[in-house]
């Protein structure tokens, strides 16, 4: 199947099985593919929390507009980004690039110097205003990645930020939720959207030509 077929194919779904888990093998995958996103200066601000404890899941309902489909998913991936940005962790993932690539510390001195005064002239609100929107580009991989594999999602933003930070301990780790990504197998009758046509704008509408 071609990427636009997968994409054809999906849909977020309403209804999950909860006696059908996702592989370990096919789980990884997708947090490979989400991994793999391009981020801005490949800083890479943000971290995915996988949860599969039935008991956490449980407690992460707490204002979630979907309970149901956040208890009965296989997993849930938080999407939780940076609450701000550091010299120290510019140059942690700095010294990284450098290892790996077998390059002389501070071979990337000027750019990192560069962005620790960008940085530095802003507030951590637009840092994690900044941070938060980087965590989008790899949640749209692991969209793609999960139908290619005929593995069903639903990506969210409706649940409680507050609830999530506080149950998984975000606030410690210097990050906050985002997004979520449910993945799982549906219900084949409790999924109404499953035999509805998948709608969006027409093309000659969502495209604007200058």
């Amino acid at each position: 199947m071609s990427l636009i077929q997968d994409l054809q194919w999906r849909h977020a779904v309403k209804a999950y099985d909860p006696s059908k888990k996702v592989s370990q093998e096919d789980l990884n995958t997708i947090l490979e593919a989400a991994r793999l996103a391009p981020t801005s200066s490949g800083l890479q601000p943000f971290r995915i929390i996988v949860v599969e404890n039935q008991e956490l899941k449980e407690k992460m309902v707490a204002g979630a507009l979907n309970p149901e489909v956040m208890k009965d998913s296989s997993h849930v991936l938080v999407f939780a980004a940076w609450d701000s940005y550091s010299n120290e962790k510019i140059d942690k993932v700095y010294d990284h690039h450098t290892d790996v690539r077998e390059l002389p510390q501070g071979r990337f001195g000027s750019y990192t110097d560069m962005l620790k005064q960008m940085y530095g002239n802003q507030t951590s609100a637009e840092h994690f205003a900044h941070t938060a929107r980087q965590t989008y580009i790899a949640l749209g991989f692991a969209l793609a990645q999960a139908a290619e594999l005929k593995i069903d999602s639903t990506p969210a933003e409706g649940f409680s930020t507050e609830v999530v930070d506080e149950i998984l301990g975000l606030k410690e780790l210097g990050l906050k939720s985002v997004s979520l990504l449910y993945l799982g197998y549906r219900d084949e009758e409790k999924d109404w959207l499953s035999t509805m046509k998948k709608v969006r704008v027409p093309m000659e509408e969502f495209i604007i030509k200058k």
